[in-house]
């Protein structure tokens, strides 16, 4: 005879296993941690003008909060073992290997431009920028892809130059912008 309180129908219970915790999360949360205290501090060394009542601090001081804020709710959600689930709507096939020879040409360009905006100018060099990032990614409409990226990196001079008077290099249409 048993002196058990259990009904021999049914079975010790099992404590549930601990949950899957993502550790790596704690390194992001302490990076934003680190990022926002730094904003917040350095936001403190602003020298404001004389008569300005918000200041030059108010966005910076917002930031670090707010950076230092989501770095302590994501240590919190980590520690209580909020793991990160994989998109379900992704068309990518995680098992193919990724493309490196578009990824080196996307570099390539991007070193092109680089190296060529203060000689050549925005307005040429956005242009190339798009027709060489379109052809790395697989267009094969040369033409199209040389006018619209001409259209663009043009009309992007003429709005960062008149519209906001931000001084992108000319280059050699120096005279003709």
């Amino acid at each position: 005879m048993s002196t058990s309180l259990e009904s021999p129908d049914t079975a010790p219970t099992q404590q549930s296993p601990a949950p899957d915790r993502d550790l790596s999360q704690l390194g992001l949360a302490a990076l934003l941690v680190v990022v926002g205290a730094y904003t917040f501090w350095e936001a403190t060394t602003l020298r404001i003008g004389f008569g300005d009542p918000v200041g030059p601090r108010a966005f910076p001081y917002a930031i670090g909060a707010g950076t230092v804020a989501l770095g302590v709710l994501l240590a919190l959600a980590t520690f209580r073992g909020s793991v990160p689930e994989a998109e379900g709507g992704e068309d990518v096939d995680l098992r193919q290997p990724a493309d490196w020879v578009t990824v080196l040409k996307l570099v390539g360009v991007l070193l092109a431009t680089a190296l060529t905006i203060s000689f050549v100018g925005w307005a040429l060099s956005g242009g190339l920028l798009f027709v060489g990032a379109a052809w790395a990614l697989g267009s094969r409409t040369l033409v199209r892809d040389l006018i619209v990226g001409l259209v663009l990196s043009v009309l992007s001079w003429y709005f960062f130059h008149e519209g906001l008077g931000v001084i992108l290099p000319a280059g050699i249409l120096d005279g003709v912008l």
